[in-house]
């Protein structure tokens, strides 16, 4: 029989529910139990995890990515009426399920493009995570979501950042984006040992808690540099009025200049459940006890230019930018595949960056006219970083 659906609910899917954005996703869902209902939840392989999630929340569907782990999971939902995808095709299909109002995007790397790509000619909205699928195809991405009529809403804490500070702005009023980082846990650190940093030092990030493949890109700041191409696609604005600001103390997540001569700053404490819950709601702000700033506590508020030497990666972004085509593709990729060498101890930190540039230098531009085309040059650019890093071995 079918059920009648209340328009005051809004049904969420979030792609990748075990991970830390899909969690923080499901704790704001667990505040407004009257407003939204989960319809589908998706991991790459962490099967009790997921199904913890569905027995709570009960969707229409899950997705696990792993293939091995599809009877397993099975298993553990078999008396519940849970239908259980898996694989790409799976995620591409539950990004598109008819009751689902607004897609969560917490899918890592490049693998968040095609559910993403589903979901929009769904014409649902996004609340975008993902920061690759805009890195990737943001020249694919944003004409087709205006053909389609699907809003994208950023949950990055800087692009929700600026995306608040242009509500009922015009885009011809903007001067400049400013988009702030922490610095990452090297930003005091002398350049003459970036050659001795290790894996764990790495990891430990002085103000966000993230997976590990952020919190690496946190600390060469690639992060930033993706974060600078996702900004150039979501508010339409050139390289050159685009910037980057360290920030330690993580409380301005970005600002926006005008050409009046003002600027607007969001501020906050560094919590993702607010910029989460702000995608999720938009345009309305419902009330949370989200942690507040204590504003007689706060002494300081300091920015400075990060320095190019510590942090090429973000040098490569803006080249990357600027060179458009399937270069930023590349760099995507050649990213995401030095720093799973880096994890795996492989390579040193400083590989990072140099095995990206000679990757981006390597490789021609065969074109990026459709989606298949940016995943080619994805597949060249993994293979070309893993040539060159088993060259360094031997």
């Amino acid at each position: 029989m079918f059920e009648s659906r209340n328009p005051d609910v809004r049904n969420v899917a979030v792609l990748g529910s075990t991970g830390s954005i899909g969690g923080q996703t499901l704790d704001i869902i667990r505040l407004f139990p009257d407003r939204f209902k989960v319809s589908v939840l998706s991991t790459g392989s962490a099967v009790d995890r997921l199904a913890d999630q569905a027995r709570e929340f009960l969707p229409e569907c899950v997705v696990i990515a792993d293939k091995a782990r599809v009877a397993s999971l099975q298993e553990r939902l078999a008396e519940l009426p849970i239908d259980v995808l898996d694989g790409e095709s799976g995620l591409e299909e539950a990004a598109a399920l008819e009751s689902t109002d607004v897609v969560v995007t917490a899918v890592v790397g490049a693998t968040g493009l095609r559910p993403t790509v589903a979901a929009i000619k769904a014409g649902k909205r996004i609340a975008l995570a993902n920061k690759e699928t805009l890195v990737i195809a943001g020249s694919l991405i944003c004409p087709l979501a205006a053909k389609h009529d699907s809003e994208i809403i950023p949950v990055d804490s800087e692009h929700s950042a600026i995306f608040q500070c242009l509500v009922g702005e015009e885009k011809e009023s903007i001067e400049r984006l400013i988009l702030t980082a922490s610095g990452g846990p090297f930003r005091e650190r002398a350049l003459e040992t970036f050659s001795q940093i290790t894996k764990e030092e790495a990891l430990r990030h002085p103000t966000w808690q993230m997976g590990p493949k952020i919190t690496i890109d946190s600390a060469t700041m690639m992060n930033k540099g993706l974060e600078v191409l996702e900004a150039h696609w979501l508010f339409d604005v050139d390289a050159d009025a685009i910037d980057v600001l360290v920030h330690p103390q993580s409380i301005v997540h970005s600002l926006v200049s005008f050409v009046d001569g003002s600027t607007k700053a969001q501020l906050g404490v560094p919590d993702m459940k607010v910029p989460i819950q702000y995608a999720l709601c938009y345009p309305e702000r419902w009330p949370a006890d989200h942690p507040r700033i204590s504003w007689h506590d706060v002494d300081d508020l300091q920015f400075r230019k990060p320095d190019p030497a510590k942090f090429p990666c973000l040098g490569l972004a803006f080249d990357a930018l600027n060179a458009k085509g399937a270069t930023p593709a590349v760099l995507n990729a050649a990213n995401e595949m030095a720093v799973a060498l880096f994890l795996q101890d492989k390579i040193g930190f400083l590989d990072i960056p140099s095995l990206i540039e000679r990757t981006m230098n390597d490789l021609e531009d065969e074109g990026s006219a459709t989606i298949e085309d940016l995943f080619h040059a994805d597949r060249r650019a993994r293979s070309r970083v893993q040539e060159l890093a088993n060259a360094q071995v031997h």
